[in-house]
């Protein structure tokens, strides 16, 4: 269940941020909040889903509406930043309990392409209609008064958008603290050289530019979850892409890193519920949801 933490506080009229850590997925959700006229957005809410026992439940999201009840913010939109593979989106419940929207990047309709045939997923649509809105690199919107600018960080997937938010960006996995580097971009369609540029994208933003992290591992040595910092400590400290670092040598160390790891527990249940805008596949004629495990056999393996 993800619990919820100290409000983050900015210059006088930037937004009110919330941060909600679930554990188990290491991941971070945001309640985001204009003060003036308490309209909201809940940025990469996490849906709770036991994989060894296949139940779902919405304690998660449970505890972000709550905490908007009680400061009566009114959720306006669910935005995402990517299509994740490492938890499960509680967006479509939070739109089912408060109408608000779901937001992703124009380029999940790419992601789709990609994972439709992964899973046989024929009921999938691939031009991003789950969705109820698809935005465009430099597209603006607002929540409530406050001003939020879609900007496309491609590279960790085609499709990741950060979403800067008056003084504030959340940068879902295109970066982490400067202590434990930047995402993985091994997954289908991504782009290690994608992702650096992406990455600059970022740091050419004004230094005191607040950066709110999608995760969080405690790197070496820290003894405490975190997830925000400025472009200024990310430019002078991250230790993947500080000053100084080439694309070159960045896509060396990302190639050769992701290399190693292994895929994360969730990837399968994630990307078929997330490119669906957190939506299950259809019950089947027996009533049951089921989410499809694509098997692999290795050719001394197979037995037909």
């Amino acid at each position: 269940m993800a619990h919820p933490m100290k409000d983050h506080t900015g210059p006088s009229g930037a937004p009110i941020i919330r941060a909600f850590f679930d554990e188990p997925t290491n991941t971070v959700s945001y309640l985001v909040a204009d003060p003036a006229t308490r309209e909201a957005a809940v940025i990469d809410p996490v849906l709770d889903y036991d994989h060894k026992a296949g139940t779902v439940t919405t304690d998660s999201v449970e505890a972000i509406l709550a905490a908007a009840k009680e400061a009566d913010f009114r959720i306006v939109w669910a935005l995402e930043t990517h299509a994740h593979a490492d938890h499960l989106s509680g967006a479509p419940y939070i739109k089912a309990k408060t109408g608000g929207r779901i937001g992703i990047g124009e380029h999940i309709k790419e992601v789709q392409r990609i994972f439709r045939p992964v899973f046989n997923a024929t009921d999938l649509k691939t031009d991003g209609s789950d969705f109820d809105h698809l935005f465009a690199d430099g597209e603006r919107f607002h929540i409530g008064g406050i001003e939020v600018e879609a900007l496309y960080t491609p590279g960790h997937t085609p499709a990741d958008l950060s979403y800067r938010i008056g003084d504030a960006v959340f940068v879902g996995d295109t970066l982490f603290m400067p202590d434990y580097g930047t995402a993985r971009a091994d997954f289908p369609g991504g782009d290690a050289r994608l992702l650096y540029r992406s990455i600059h994208k970022l740091l050419a933003l004004p230094p005191e530019t607040r950066l709110f992290m999608c995760h969080d591992y405690k790197a070496p040595g820290r003894d405490h979850y975190a997830w925000e910092t400025t472009v200024a400590e990310q430019r002078a400290g991250n230790k993947h892409v500080r000053e100084g670092v080439t694309e070159d040598e960045f896509v060396a160390m990302r190639t050769a890193r992701d290399a190693t790891l292994s895929a994360p527990t969730l990837l399968l249940p994630s990307i078929q519920v997330n490119i669906r805008a957190g939506r299950f596949p259809a019950r089947q004629d027996n009533g049951v949801t089921y989410l499809t495990i694509p098997v692999t056999f290795r050719k001394e393996a197979h037995v037909d």
